[in-house]
């Protein structure tokens, strides 16, 4: 049985709120961002365990707008399915990187 790398929960933050932050919370001046820096984490680590598992990316991006479309309720918009697509392809390119430093095959 391969060992498999740790999935450094800091690293999906970054590619989170860098790349997705759907509902806007960096934006918010007034909240310390360190008050919501666990706010994405649960879907963030939701993609990176079905990719983990084998998914696809076109799978992962499907539930990133299914959560900001169903769960988060900010309906469809411009440019919401490329930004989700690309939070997927982050955190693929993320955990191929991690794999490659472990020493296992992608």
């Amino acid at each position: 049985m391969e060992a498999v790398a740790r999935i450094d929960l800091a690293t999906l933050r970054d590619i989170g709120w860098k790349e997705w932050d759907p509902i806007g919370l960096s934006e918010l001046k007034e909240i310390g961002l360190a008050d919501v820096a666990d706010e994405y984490d649960r879907y963030l680590l939701a993609v990176a365990r079905h990719l983990r598992q084998g998914g696809s990316v076109e799978e992962a991006t499907k539930y990133l707008l299914t959560v900001e479309r169903d769960y988060m309720g900010l309906g469809v918009y411009q440019g919401q399915d490329a930004r989700a697509s690309t939070v997927a392809l982050s955190i693929q390119r993320y955990l191929a990187a991690l794999d490659a430093q472990s020493g296992k095959s992608a």
